[in-house]
């Protein structure tokens, strides 16, 4: 089985559609997505078309979160808070009822989805060391886990027999066999916001025959996304950020 994992999309079309059409080369038959597909971005109602047309595994990030109302966005920085407060009136019926229906934890036989981490979904914590991806392994029931939120891709991995010792893969392209391994926790980075100074949109592909776990990168077309979101009257950051990748 082949799984193509999206990262935090943020609005972006642009990225996405690149990120899917790499991965539609390459036979997918599952799709996942590990939350926060609306904030900072433009294009939050066709972000949300795409992936629910793909039949994404999908959970809930942040910034669907506080999209929703459901999370204060009193820790947010200014830029964040003002694109949650001009995406919330941009959405359609169908998108909040798409929205609304998501969990914090997705928990499939083969994998597991997550935004932050296991070990506390509901806190949108950063898996962005050891650390924090020792204890979400400890939480971990399936052999593999996505996530996301850190806009920074990594894979850890893990032995039963001495879980304490975890292998790191922290780069910005990777491809790994996890043959003899028995947890992975994939951080995909993002699709449509990476922030590892790499501007190209990241994604993740795992071959479950093979036991291979790829972070891949894709060229799209930011000066486009960049000239919507200044149209849209969203902060300027938030578009130039896009072209050095923080």
């Amino acid at each position: 089985m082949k799984i193509g994992i999206l990262g935090d999309i943020h609005a972006n079309t642009d990225a996405l559609t690149a990120v899917v059409d790499a991965l539609k080369r390459e036979n997918v038959d599952v799709w996942v997505q590990v939350g926060d597909i609306v904030g900072y971005g433009p294009e939050p109602s066709a972000c949300i078309d795409i992936v629910r047309d793909l039949g994404c595994v999908t959970c809930l990030g942040n910034h669907d979160a506080a999209v929703l109302g459901r999370l204060d966005t009193s820790y947010f920085n200014n830029f964040a808070r003002s694109a949650i407060h001009w995406t919330a009136p941009q959405l359609r019926p169908s998108d909040y009822a798409f929205l609304n229906a998501l969990e914090l934890v997705v928990k499939q036989p083969e994998f597991t989805v997550v935004h932050g981490t296991l070990h506390m979904p509901d806190q949108f914590g950063y898996v962005v060391s050891v650390v924090e991806a020792l204890e979400s392994l400890e939480h971990q029931e399936t052999r593999l886990c996505f996530v996301g939120h850190s806009h920074v891709p990594a894979i850890y991995l893990r032995r039963d027999e001495n879980p304490r010792d975890i292998h790191v893969v922290p780069h910005s392209e990777a491809e790994i066999s996890y043959r003899g391994f028995d947890r992975v926790l994939m951080n995909v980075g993002s699709v449509g916001q990476p922030r590892d100074e790499d501007p190209r949109a990241a994604y993740g592909l795992v071959d479950t025959d093979l036991e291979i776990a790829s972070i891949r990168r894709v060229h799209y077309d930011i000066a486009s996304v960049q000239a919507k979101i200044r149209e849209a009257g969203l902060p300027d950051v938030l578009a130039n950020r896009l072209a050095l990748g923080v």
